[in-house]
C-alpha cells in the first residue's frame, strides 16, 4: 500500500515537472519567435498607372549589375522599367489572376518592343507566371511630378561590336541630330548602346520616338539615370 503510495506521489511530481518544462519552453518560443513581414498592399497617392505586357529575366543577369549599380538576383524582389526613376516602389498585379506585389524599380528594361517591365525570376514567381513567361500587369507608382524632369533619350539599337554602333550614330545624326552611343558594362559583356536626342520628359521625347518607329526602327524612349 505504502509503494502504491509512493510511485502516484513520484508519477504527480513528473507530471509537474513536465507540465512545467512545457509552459517554460511555451513562452521562450513565444519570446524569441520574429514577426512574419508583411508586404505592403497599396503605394499610397498613385499619381502613375501603366497597363501592358511583363516579362522576366533570369540566369544571363543574374550576379550582373543593374543600372542601379546594384547586383542582380533573380531570386530576389525587383523589376526593370525604361523610364520610372530608379528606386521607385511601385506594385505589380496581374490581371490574370487578381495577384500583386510591391517592388523597387533597380535597372533599365525591358529592351523588347511591346514590353513595359522586367521582373525578377523571385517576383514573376510570385505573381504566378514564372512558368508562362509572359503576362499582362498594371503597374501603379507615386511619382512626383519633379522627379520625371531629368535626361531622356530613345535607344534605337544596342550592339557589342563598336564599329556597328558607329555606322548606326552617324546615320540617325545626319537627320536628328543628336544621337549619340552610350557605353554599357553588365559586369560580364560591354554593349554600345546608340540613342537619340535630350529630352527633359518622357512626353516630349514622344514624337520623335514615333517617327523612328516609322522608319522600322525598334526605338523606345530610356531614362539617362
Amino acid at each position: 500500500m505504502k509503494n502504491s503510495i509512493s510511485k502516484n506521489i513520484r508519477l504527480q511530481k513528473d507530471i509537474k515537472r513536465f507540465l512545467c518544462i512545457l509552459s517554460i519552453l511555451s513562452f521562450l518560443s513565444c519570446a524569441i519567435s520574429i514577426p512574419e513581414k508583411k508586404e505592403t498592399k497599396k503605394v499610397s497617392k498613385v499619381t502613375y498607372r501603366e497597363r501592358g505586357i511583363a516579362s522576366w529575366y533570369g540566369k544571363k543577369f543574374h550576379g550582373r549589375l543593374t543600372a542601379s549599380g546594384e547586383v542582380y538576383d533573380m531570386y530576389g524582389i525587383s523589376a526593370a522599367h525604361k523610364t520610372l526613376p530608379l528606386g521607385t516602389v511601385c506594385k505589380v498585379t496581374n490581371l490574370r489572376n487578381g495577384r500583386s506585389i510591391v517592388l523597387r524599380i533597380n535597372d533599365r528594361g525591358p529592351f523588347v518592343k511591346g514590353r513595359i517591365i522586367d521582373l525578377s525570376y523571385g517576383a514573376a514567381k510570385k505573381l504566378g507566371f514564372a512558368k508562362e513567361g509572359l503576362t499582362e500587369v498594371l503597374i501603379e507608382a507615386n511619382v512626383k511630378k519633379k522627379r520625371w524632369i531629368g535626361d531622356y533619350s530613345i535607344q534605337v539599337g544596342s550592339f557589342i561590336y563598336k564599329k556597328n554602333a558607329v555606322r548606326l550614330k552617324n546615320k540617325l545624326a545626319k537627320k536628328y541630330g543628336s544621337a549619340f552611343i552610350e557605353k554599357y558594362n553588365d559586369g560580364k559583356n560591354t554593349y554600345y548602346r546608340v540613342k537619340v536626342g535630350h529630352f527633359k520628359t518622357p512626353n516630349s521625347a514622344n514624337n520623335v520616338m514615333k517617327k523612328l518607329s516609322k522608319e522600322g526602327f525598334d526605338a523606345f524612349i530610356v531614362s539617362n539615370k
